[in-house]
């Protein structure tokens, strides 16, 4: 044998399959309490839209701006970009000042971020930023 013990191995594993099965039967069991246990009223106004305690006037669908939907994209790419900052800047700690290796990942990251700030400037220039 090469060392390797299945029985020793998977029993490392059995504090994980042990949480999944309890959540698993946590949520069977929330859900059915819910159904057996929660009320059944129905109706006409059980149904109707309820907001902050008026009745609703007029329809409930409401059409936005589509530079809304524009601007939260760009805020999350300027999200994500941060999320990869991170660990490029664990990385880039580690690295030899002054090293060919650490000048072409200083290099890399200016490129992305020059990139991110090409794509504001152009979603500033196209009104993207205005709620006019």
């Amino acid at each position: 044998m090469n060392g390797w013990n299945l029985s020793s191995d998977l029993a490392a594993y059995l504090p994980v399959l042990m949480v999944c099965v309890m959540a698993i039967v946590f949520a069977a069991i929330n859900i059915v309490a819910s159904l057996l246990l929660g009320p059944k009223a129905e109706g006409a106004v059980k149904g109707m839209s309820y907001e902050s305690g008026m009745d609703p006037i007029g329809t409930t669908h409401k059409r936005f701006n589509v530079r809304f939907y524009i601007l939260a994209m760009t805020f999350l790419l300027f999200d994500i970009e941060i999320i990869f900052l991170y660990p490029w800047a664990l990385a880039f700690t580690k690295l030899e000042p002054g090293s060919a290796e650490a000048g072409l990942f200083l290099a890399r990251i200016g490129v992305f971020v020059g990139t991110s700030v090409i794509a504001y400037v152009y979603a500033w220039k196209k009104g993207v930023f205005r709620f006019d």
